[in-house]
């Protein structure tokens, strides 16, 4: 099946690079207010969903779902919720990352639900992508200016980086002291990041 990909309503500003990250076959989930980057985008919406109150529904040729003001998930959620129930098991978030902190952090933690049900998972905005690291390893080529590592759940141990400018082994990093910040991949190399236990948040910048 396809990858779903899933607009939010958060500021993008370089849309030349978002749209390279798009696929012709991508299922595409807007989001109430990230219906305002539709034209921009270039992407055909195979499904919308929203409460409709910070954008109008524009009443398109498109499966709409209106959900109540008040409930538990936001839109985003739901979204997300509405594509694992459709059979996804990869998505790429856009537009979720942005000035309300609040949006940003439960957006972020759509990625460790997902990760927690096996499904593959990316965020991308004007600077950087977002992932989780849990039971396997990923990779990190120097074509990024930085990579960070985070802890968001509270465990992270075990954690071994290789082929980079500041490599661990076995090491831990509490959600106390985020020492993962601001690493760099050897160049000509890919960085090698795996955890023992738990998950953290890697982070790679472009600039």
């Amino acid at each position: 099946m396809e990858r779903c990909v899933i607009v939010g309503g958060a500021d993008i500003n370089n849309y030349g690079f978002i749209r390279e990250k798009l696929c012709a076959d991508d299922y595409v989930v807007f989001c109430d207010s990230g219906l305002k980057h539709l034209e921009q985008l270039q992407a055909k919406p195979s499904l919308i969903v929203g409460d409709f109150d910070s954008h109008e529904n524009p009443h398109l040729d498109v499966e709409t779902i209106v959900l109540p003001c008040e409930k538990d998930d936001t839109d985003t959620v739901y979204a997300v919720k509405e594509a694992i129930n459709r059979g996804f098991d990869c998505f790429l978030l856009i537009g979720v990352v942005g000035a309300r902190l609040d949006h940003t952090l439960g957006n972020v933690s759509i990625l460790l639900y997902l990760d927690s049900l096996g499904k593959k998972a990316t965020i991308v905005d004007d600077y950087s992508e977002m992932e989780i690291v849990s039971n396997e390893p990923v990779y990190v080529c120097d074509q990024y200016a930085f990579f960070s590592l985070l802890n968001i759940s509270g465990i992270a141990k075990g954690i071994t980086i290789e082929n980079a400018k500041y490599p661990l082994n076995n090491a831990e990093i509490t959600c106390e002291y985020q020492y993962g910040v601001s690493n760099e991949v050897t160049p000509g190399k890919n960085a090698k990041i795996t955890v023992k236990e738990g998950k953290l948040l890697l982070i790679k910048d472009r600039v």
